[in-house]
Parts: structure tokens; sequence; C-alpha cells
């Protein structure tokens, strides 16, 4: 069993929105392994962070992803440093992997100034431009897709993936 589509990207990508639609389209079911550690743990992310760490939500992630791979067939969306883990990288090999590449300023405007993720407390432009900048290349390396999503609508962007994967 195998994902039709993974879908990774930055914070305001639109992994959710655009996954949602995608796998509408598709005919398949949508899963979020951000939902599945929430699950898991009892509470939302931003408590786990806070609560446990990122090291215990990153251990979270790990294996909520290594589970939505084996066991879901639909279109899988991965939080946006799910890719950080060497683990999970590897897992992705072979799987259709869709980056989902957003400018900062879409991805500030859709994730908010006021935000309550918790990797961009402090400043959170700047945060997000880092964290874009510094996984912007893993991304890349791992995507078999890139599709752009600034200034497009979700409904488009799912348009284009499935043309891109065959759907």
């Amino acid at each position: 069993m195998s994902p039709r589509a993974v879908l990774i990207g930055a914070p305001g990508s639109g992994k959710s929105t655009v996954g949602r639609l995608l796998a509408e389209r598709l005919g398949v079911a949508f899963r979020d392994t951000d939902a599945d550690v929430e699950a898991v743990a009892g509470k939302p992310v931003g408590d786990i962070f806070v609560e446990d760490g990122e090291e215990r939500f990153r251990e979270l992630e790990a294996e909520a992803v290594r589970l939505a791979l084996a066991e879901h067939d639909g279109v899988l969306s991965l939080g946006g440093g799910a890719i950080l883990a060497e683990a999970t990288r590897k897992l992705l090999a072979g799987h259709p992997v869709v980056y989902l590449e957003v400018g900062l300023s879409q991805a500030v405007s859709r994730v908010g100034l006021g935000s309550a993720r918790p990797l961009l407390v402090l400043n959170p432009r700047s945060q997000l431009k880092k964290l874009m900048d510094a996984r912007r290349p893993v991304y890349q390396e791992l995507a078999a897709i890139t599709v752009s999503t600034d200034d497009r609508a979700p409904g488009e962007v799912a348009d284009e993936i499935v043309k891109g994967i065959g759907g």
C-alpha cells in the first residue's frame, strides 16, 4: 500500500487545504500526520512543543509518518518539518512526493503573524524565512513534482497535481 500523493512544504504552503481537495478529486481519503500526532498525544501540536519539547514531537511525528506511509493509500500531508528526520527522508523514497512551493509573503499571509505555530513564536516572519530557506533544498530533493501555490486557488493547485501524478 502506498499513498497516491505525499504533500510536503513549508507552513502556509497549502498542504492541508490542497490535500483535502486533491483527495476529493482522486476519490481517496485525506490524512494529515500532524492530526495523527495530536491523536496519539491527546493534545495539540503546540502543547506538545511546550510541554514535551520539540524532540518528543519529532519522535511522534516520525512514527506517524512511518505508519501513514505503510497504511494509507490516499493523499497524505506531512508536517512542514517532517522531512528533517533522515529516517523519514529514506521512507519517502519511491513515493509520489509533491512539494508545494510557496513564497515568504504568501506563507506569512496564510499562516498569520499572530500564529500559534510553535516554531514561529518570536519574530514569525524572520523565523518562517529561516525555516523555509533551510528546508527548501530538502523539499526540492525529495519531490517528484514541485507545484507553486503562490497567487493560485487551491483547486487549481490540486488540478495540476492530478495531472502531474497521472490521476
